[in-house]
């Protein structure tokens, strides 16, 4: 692949930005779901950014464009691909800050094809971190990593409660799991995000850099075209609306942490900011023991919105699937003093508000005319625990 094309558009924006106006940002994968939010925060407070995204996840495309048209010249977007260590390397230079998002983000794919999986996530990572190495003065860095790099979690006991697992454990189940947990990659996906994890920490300790890792649960919101594979809050969203059947892959009641992007862009602003004082550390970032939900218990929030049963079926477990993963994220809490603030009831209603608007631009630029929502007064549901 040959270094990367750049395309320079037009935009306005102000605030309070993290780090100071003027100082370049680079967003790897800044098309996406999270590095749009990412980009749009950041935009809007006045800072130069350059997105380097190969554009490969379908409907990223739109995410761009909503960013062209709200901020034009203080948007740079470079085509190009993480493995191209000279597309790299020109956008890491001169970057005071980079958010390193860019990856493959499927285990279902990780198994189709475990050398693409590899390159993208821990060659393209290695990439990035000496193209940082590289600079006079290296930039500050997040990675993103996921809760993949502790496996299956088979040590934790757990048990059934209505619709979901929760640990035997009684100090699991109030804090969830801190970054002590042993790690234990499983499929493809999980040793190559893990590797890059490892690489990352190791950068900060080897060359010094201000390097900073996240290590994920459910991040979900609005710019995110959720699939059966990944971001699955969105998914099920959005085959609920078009009265398409969900499959539940287990039993449906595992359990996850779901964190709204708002939350996680503050959270990922203030690592940046602290980089220096962070740096070779991993957190756990997620929305905790008072966000959690099951797979069914979306299903019930989606029939009390949608005033319909949305249509299931269960097939077997897959490869590296956890029952339960819930994030202590009192590290960083203690660290940075950030703390979650959307609940599941707000974050879930403002996601399918952000999608049925979607899906109403998209009927009405087809001539098709949408669903009727429904009827208001209809049901809520009871707030999880």
């Amino acid at each position: 692949m040959t270094a990367m094309h750049r395309d320079m558009t037009a935009a306005t924006g102000n605030g309070h930005p993290h780090p100071a106006a003027g100082e370049r940002i680079l967003i790897t994968g800044g098309a996406g779901f999270i590095g749009s939010n990412v980009a749009h925060r950041l935009l809007t407070g006045g800072q130069q950014v350059l997105i380097l995204d190969n554009l490969s996840r379908p409907g990223v495309e739109q995410n761009l464009a909503w960013l062209r048209d709200l901020h034009g010249k203080r948007l740079e977007v470079a085509i190009a691909d993480v493995r191209d260590r000279d597309a790299v390397r020109q956008a890491v230079e001169g970057a005071h800050t980079v958010f390193h998002f860019a990856a493959q983000v499927a285990v279902t794919t990780s198994l189709a094809d475990p050398q693409e999986d590899f390159s993208v996530n821990a060659q393209g990572t290695l990439n990035v971190l000496e193209a940082a190495r590289a600079q006079a003065v290296p930039p500050r860095m997040l990675f993103t990593s996921t809760n993949k790099v502790y496996g299956a979690l088979g040590d934790i006991e757990l048990q059934r409660l209505g619709n979901r697992y929760q640990p035997r454990n009684s100090g699991v189940r109030e804090r969830g799991i801190d970054e002590s947990q042993p790690l234990d990659f499983h499929s493809p996906y999980g040793c190559s995000k893990g590797a890059a994890d490892q690489y990352v920490i190791d950068y900060a300790r080897a060359f010094s850099l201000s390097s900073v890792v996240f290590r994920m649960s459910c991040i979900y919101g609005p710019r995110q075209f959720g699939t059966e594979d990944q971001g699955w809050v969105a998914h099920f969203i959005i085959r609920a609306m078009k009265n398409q059947p969900i499959t539940l892959y287990g039993d449906g009641m595992q359990v996850r942490d779901i964190l709204f992007v708002d939350d996680l862009v503050d959270a990922m602003l203030l690592a940046v900011k602290e980089a220096p004082r962070l740096a070779g550390r991993a957190f756990n970032i997620g929305g905790g023991p008072s966000n959690v939900i099951s797979l069914r218990d979306l299903l019930d929030r989606l029939e009390a919105m949608l005033g319909r049963q949305p249509e299931f079926t269960l097939e077997d477990w897959r490869t590296g699937d956890q029952r339960y993963y819930v994030s202590d994220f009192r590290r960083f809490r203690e660290m940075t003093g950030w703390t979650p603030k959307i609940s599941p009831a707000e974050g879930i209603e403002r996601l399918h508000h952000w999608l049925q608007q979607q899906h109403e631009t998209t009927a009405s630029a087809a001539g098709v005319r949408p669903a009727p929502r429904p009827a208001a007064g209809l049901p809520q549901p009871s707030p999880l625990a």
